[in-house]
């Protein structure tokens, strides 16, 4: 009887070795090549990004260098009205309102320390924090602040 062959030869071991060696000295470029690629596309993309910004501040450039153009920003923004012309402002009720209190000062939040103080004369006393005193100053500020508490008790008197 013949004998049996082996079923893994030495020459086939080596084709397996040779193999695999070029397959890994082949992986390392491969991915390389594919970081690459995507590194070029995302430039690409960020260029063109690029372009489109230049070329919308190209057109805002051409667009104030007309005078039309800024005498009209300057009318509808800066309610700009050209000399010998009448000009009327409309105003809604939200917008009146909002220019009325333009002038009047907002009340001044307390110090932080004030607040946390409160909270705790409020917890020793066992009464729930106030909603108001977080938000009207502080008593000695208050007292401070209105340069003359007589007239307020001599308008009452008399």
């Amino acid at each position: 009887m013949a004998a049996k062959r082996p079923q893994l030869t030495g020459r086939a071991a080596i084709l397996a070795v040779v193999v695999c060696a070029i397959a890994m000295s082949l992986a390392y470029p491969v991915r390389e090549y594919v970081a690459q690629r995507r590194q070029i596309a995302q430039l690409e993309e960020q260029q063109a990004k690029a372009l489109r910004k230049l070329q919308q501040l190209e057109e805002r450039r051409r667009r104030l260098e007309d005078p039309e153009y800024i005498k009209r920003l300057a009318k509808e923004r800066l309610f700009y009205c050209e000399p010998g012309a009448d000009c009327y402002q409309v105003l809604d009720e939200g917008e009146a309102e909002a220019t009325a209190k333009v002038g009047t000062k907002p009340p001044e939040r307390p110090a932080w320390y004030v607040t946390l103080w409160r909270s705790f004369e409020a917890a020793d006393k066992g009464l729930p924090p106030t909603p108001a005193a977080s938000g009207s100053p502080a008593p000695a500020a208050s007292a401070s602040a209105s340069p003359e508490p007589s007239a307020s008790a001599s308008a009452s008197v008399g």
